[in-house]
């Protein structure tokens, strides 16, 4: 009967531990490479200003929007009329509407 409880309690704790790093996974920090441009003014995707790194993937291009927090709008005056190459952004990485968006850390070009 003891072992029964051991063993139970051993296999809560593995799957407690599990679902702790899956979240730890999940917000990891990421670097991404690319061209900033604004959404709206350059890319025609949005109906007000935004802040985007378009990122090539595999031969394909992928759109990051940039968080408008202090670090996006700070960073947007850079990039609103003239697109910027060889910027790279770190950050974490989130979906929300089928479109990739990235909460920054640094911008960095």
């Amino acid at each position: 009967m003891k072992f029964v409880a051991f063993a139970l309690c051993a296999m809560i704790c593995v799957a407690i531990t599990a679902s702790f790093t899956r979240a730890a996974d999940a917000a990891k920090e990421v670097t991404l490479k690319g061209k900033a441009t604004c959404a709206k003014c350059d890319l025609k995707k949005t109906t007000k200003c935004q802040d985007a790194l378009v990122v090539t993937d595999n031969g394909k291009e992928v759109v990051y929007y940039i968080k408008m927090d202090e670090k996006g709008k700070a960073f947007h005056k850079d990039i609103c009329q003239a697109a910027k190459d060889n910027v790279t952004v770190t950050g974490v990485v989130s979906e929300k509407d089928g479109q990739k968006w990235i909460t920054a850390s640094k911008i960095e070009g």
